[in-house]
């Protein structure tokens, strides 16, 4: 059986790759500024609906939003 584990977020390398402002994002995605902080801190993870917004407003894959270990 294979197992992704979620590792680190990378929000904010993302958020800094685009130059765009965690305000920015939180604008744009409708969520809150604390909440755009606690995820690009890794405080709070994002759930599947959360990553597909944040995957389209960034044009990235969904699954470079954190770093994944894949166990077989």
């Amino acid at each position: 059986m294979m197992e992704a584990i979620r590792g680190r977020c990378l929000l904010q390398y993302w958020l800094d790759h685009r130059k765009m402002t965690q305000a920015e994002f939180a604008r744009r995605t409708g969520w809150s500024k604390r909440m755009v902080s606690f995820i690009a801190t890794g405080r709070s993870p994002m759930n599947a609906e959360a990553m597909y917004v944040a995957s389209l407003i960034l044009d990235i894959r969904m699954e470079q939003l954190y770093e994944w270990e894949i166990k077989k």
